[in-house]
């Protein structure tokens, strides 16, 4: 059993935020394999069903990113799920838009989700880090993340969404710099 988790923030107005890249990375996996529909459970939007043979839960904390551990740590209790079985999506300012690193453990980087998670289950999980690039002018970082893709990064997004959820199942069977490589060549 795997527990797929897409961090962001759950507020209307946060939907097309950078910060939410995670959320949509999760709803995309949800329509493309008709996961069940989301139940508000253990402090987020829970689903469940299969990817291919493999079973798995999606959630989308709504603990707000800052407190994304809080969620997970009461989901992988009640569920008896290792760490090691958690894949994380979530946004990346050091990694171009378009493009993605997934990697397994590591530093938080100044990411608060990707901190509250390790204080909550420690730092031995998967995470696919989905580039959104720097801000291009002397934005404040905390502006830029919660600032909406444009136009064009719409599209971008679009792509990236859908070559994640095609490539799922080398992510499934955690094989993880072919994963990264597969998207970032398409």
């Amino acid at each position: 059993m795997l527990l797929l988790v897409g961090l962001g923030n759950p507020t209307p107005d946060s939907e097309n935020n950078r910060h939410n890249i995670g959320f949509k990375i999760i709803d995309a996996i949800n329509k493309k394999f008709r996961l069940s529909k989301q139940k508000p459970k253990f402090k987020g939007l829970l689903t469940t069903g299969n990817v291919g043979d493999q079973k798995v839960y999606a959630i989308k904390p709504l603990t707000f990113m800052n407190n994304s551990g809080i969620c997970i740590r009461e989901l992988i209790e009640y569920f008896k799920i290792d760490a090691e079985d958690i894949i994380v999506f979530h946004d990346d300012l050091d990694v171009e838009f378009g493009k993605i690193k997934a990697k397994f453990g590591g530093s938080d980087a100044g990411h608060n989700g990707i901190a509250s998670i390790d204080k909550f289950i420690g730092k031995n999980y998967s995470r696919v880090r989905i580039g959104i690039g720097k801000p291009k002018d002397k934005m404040e970082v905390s502006d830029f993340v919660l600032q909406n893709f444009d136009e064009d990064e719409m599209i971008g997004l679009e792509k990236i969404t859908n070559n994640i959820t095609d490539s799922i199942s080398i992510l499934i069977d955690k094989k993880l710099d072919l994963f990264s490589s597969t998207i970032n060549n398409k």
